[in-house]
């Protein structure tokens, strides 16, 4: 019985004294940032474009293509294309609201709620694909 209050009163004193008595010194500001002034004049960050839809479509030559459309503020900011599904995309942009989707060699007419879409890609005619 004697060991009870012995062994309360060395844990209790163990644990004591793993706390530190020392002051404790809280810097509100801290050092100044080297880099205060460039960060300031800095232009506000823009995020990219979110995908609105991603969409398989089957083209008249009996080949897929994979489109994610790209929408920015609830408006059609552009669509990334894919001849593969794990393929690297080409980014298409529209060049006046409401035409087609345009980058070097390519052409995209439609939407992510159209069925269907017309698409001229480089080297090849212009052809319909639905999705």
């Amino acid at each position: 019985m004697t060991r009870t209050p012995l062994l309360i009163t060395l844990l209790a004193a163990a644990a004591l004294a793993g706390c530190d008595s020392g002051g404790q010194t809280i810097v509100q500001n801290g050092p100044p940032d080297p880099m205060a002034n460039q960060l300031a004049a800095a232009p506000p960050v823009e995020l990219p474009p979110a995908i609105a839809a991603t969409k398989t479509y089957r083209c008249k030559d009996n080949s897929l293509v994979y489109i994610d459309w790209l929408e920015k503020n609830g408006q059609p900011a552009g669509a990334n294309f894919r001849s593969e599904k794990a393929g690297s995309p080409t980014q298409l942009l529209q060049g006046e609201p409401g035409g087609p989707y345009l980058a070097e060699g390519y052409s995209l007419t439609g939407t992510k709620d159209a069925a269907s879409i017309t698409l001229t890609r480089p080297g090849a005619a212009s052809q319909s694909c639905s999705g």
